[in-house]
Formats: C-alpha cells, structure tokens, sequence
C-alpha cells in the first residue's frame, strides 16, 4: 500500500489486545520469520525514495501510517529510531501516523529537536479496553505532541473515554473490532456509547470496522471479510466529523506549503465509496487489485 512505511518489523505481545496480532497472524500465513524477532527493513529509507525525474513518491501532504508491522517505540529498534526521526523531520510535508502501545517509553526517545512537538506528527495511543485506556491515556495526556489520538482497537470490551474527551488533548479516536485470526465480539452498543461521548466534546470518530464477530441487538454476526466489515461500519453511520484539524506542513525551503500545493485523496475504488477507514485514509493508489469507479 502506498500509505506504508515500515522501517523495523517484528514485535512481542505486551497486553490483551495483543493476543491475536493481525501481523503475527499474517506473518504465519505467509511463512515468514519469527514475527518476534525485530530487524530492520529493505524500505526503511521508504519517505525518501524518489521517482525518475528527481521527484519524492510520496508527494507532499500525503499521509503515512508507521510500523504497521511493529511498534515505533519497541525496545529493539532504539538504534534504527534516530535515523528514522530524521527522515520523519527531512518530509516535513508529509503527515507521519505512529501508531504505540507502549507510551510509557515515548518521552526518552524522542529526537534532540522535539520541542513541543513536530508539526508533521500524529500520535496514536492504542487502548483495547477499560483497564489500557485508564492506564496509557494519562500517559498521552503529558506527551508533548501536536497531533494525539486515541486508537480503540481490538477493541474488546466497553471503553468510557469522557474524562479524557472533556480535558481536551485528544483531537480524534477511531474504533475498530478484531480480525484476521481473532474472534473476540465487538458489540454495537460499545461503539454508539463511544461515538455520543465524541459527539458531546466535538471529537472526530471514525469506526472503521465491525471485526469477525459483531454483536447488534443481542444478536451474534460473524463477518469473516474486512471489505465487509469495513462497508458494514460505514453503513452503521456511528462514524462522526468534530471540529476542524489543521496542520502545517513545510517545504525544502522551511516555507509553510499552501493547501492547494497539497495531495488530495482520490477514493476511485470501488471499495472506497462505503469504507470506515476513508475518513482517515489516504486514498486510492489505483493499484489494480480492484475495480475503480467509473470517472465522468
């Protein structure tokens, strides 16, 4: 996918949400080393590669998600973490997403010139039910970061995130069931409970799936397939647009880059017209691997 970068892979299981990782998972499926031993990748200068005319792929104001296949803050990747900061400052016209459960080891692994924060970064602190929220969201709250979110998922029980919601520091969450080898139920009720609690403070809210198991109305679901899972989130209409977020975002040059200079998300597959993720997608890359809709 073109809105990857995965500089290290591998990790280790560290609380319950970790019991069934989809990386873990897929790593068995494709026979691929021990998903625990941590190694750093063939993409990891991924940001920095250019096309034939001198030009970055990644075009500026794009959207990267980080180590979907690990955790950026991991213990093992403490010496490969530097040199990724630096190509994370060098693109500072494109949006980074970490991704961690494990806030705790932030604050003594960040970079030299951190300051408040770096403008092109946004925080993700994953929590999979009560006992994480109440644990990693105080953590979140003290990091010194422009952009920081809240990831519900596998989300595995009832979460009640309001006292947090009300202090202002969390700027989105976004919600999704478990998949690929897990079958722990997502229930209906858990999610409206999340989005009135976002709707109240004005906080965006995105569902992106329902997972393999889906509980509505009493009722058990089994939804094996993420495409529609994804198309059975959106359907559902919990997801929520709250107030305006803005970034600033810098050319070579340290000018700050206007929006209309930016990319703009195209959603031309067929997929894309009923998907969970799109409120927090970076578009289609037209790779083929499924139908587009017709343009006029």
């Amino acid at each position: 996918m073109h809105d990857i970068w995965n500089p290290w892979h591998g990790c280790h299981k560290i609380s319950p949400g970790c019991k069934n990782c989809y990386m873990m998972y897929l790593d068995k499926i494709h026979q691929n080393k021990d998903s625990t031993t941590v190694y750093k990748t063939q993409s990891f200068n991924y940001p920095l590669t250019k096309t034939k005319d001198g030009s970055y792929k990644i075009k500026s104001g794009e959207l990267i998600r980080v180590c979907m296949n690990s955790d950026f803050f991991i213990e093992e990747a403490d010496c490969w973490r530097k040199d990724a900061w630096k190509i994370i400052n060098t693109r500072k016209d494109v949006k980074f997403v970490l991704i961690t459960k494990r806030p705790e080891r932030i604050l003594s692994n960040l970079p030299d010139n951190w300051k408040d924060g770096y403008e092109n970064v946004i925080l993700y602190v994953t929590a999979e039910n009560q006992e994480m929220a109440d644990i990693r969201l105080p953590i979140l709250k003290e990091l010194p970061f422009k952009h920081k979110r809240v990831m519900l998922a596998p989300i595995i029980s009832e979460i009640t995130i309001e006292e947090y919601l009300e202090k202002g520091f969390i700027e989105q969450v976004s919600c999704g069931g478990e998949n690929y080898g897990g079958n722990r139920p997502c229930n209906f009720d858990w999610i409206k409970s999340l989005r009135k609690q976002c709707e109240k403070y004005d906080v965006t809210f995105v569902f992106t799936e329902t997972g393999n198991c889906f509980i509505k109305d009493g009722k058990l679901y089994k939804i094996p397939n993420k495409i529609i899972q994804s198309k059975m989130a959106y359907r559902s209409n919990q997801s929520y647009q709250g107030k305006e977020i803005s970034y600033k975002l810098y050319n070579a040059y340290g000018y700050e880059i206007e929006l209309d200079e930016l990319y703009v998300p195209k959603y031309t597959s067929i997929n894309c017209a009923e998907c969970g993720s799109r409120m927090i997608c970076n578009g289609c890359s037209n790779c083929g691997k499924c139908p587009q809709i017709k343009q006029d």
